[in-house]
């Protein structure tokens, strides 16, 4: 993915659809989950339009804004930002091409970006793999 491939919400969208052998996708919320293959249980990404009654703090109801959401492992999560637990109050969630822990989900390693652009996109496609990988080590497991 580059710049001209359409950084992106259908960019993105596509990009992980087309990357990724057996993704599986669903909507709901103003979000599309994708999944490794049949296993709904917990999408390896996700990617978040707009506000909904449970999540506005990235200001999604902006023209164009987007927030992809990326599960990733242990170690990468704590090589970014630490063992000790996440302040969300130190991040700025309405903060455009950033990667930051998920204001939510870090616990479950989970980071964000919105509008992932050229100062994050080779990180930010690293942890795609990275989280497709997870998912499909995790779904191999329990068949």
């Amino acid at each position: 993915m580059t710049k001209d491939d359409g950084m992106n919400e259908a960019g993105f969208a596509k990009y992980i659809s087309e990357t990724f052998p057996d993704v599986e996708t669903t909507r709901a919320f103003g979000y599309t989950f994708f999944f490794s293959g049949c296993d709904h249980r917990l999408p390896f990404a996700t990617i978040a339009s707009s506000d909904n009654d449970h999540d506005r703090v990235s200001h999604l109801d902006r023209p164009g804004v987007f927030r992809l959401n990326i599960g990733i492992s242990k170690e990468t999560f704590r090589a970014l930002f630490g063992s000790g637990p996440i302040d969300p109050v130190g991040y700025d969630y309405t903060a455009l091409d950033q990667i930051m822990p998920h204001p939510d989900y870090a616990a479950q390693n989970f980071v964000c970006v919105l509008n992932p652009g050229e100062r994050t996109l080779n990180r930010v496609l690293e942890m795609l793999a990275e989280a497709f990988a997870l998912a499909t080590r995790r779904q191999k497991k329990q068949i």
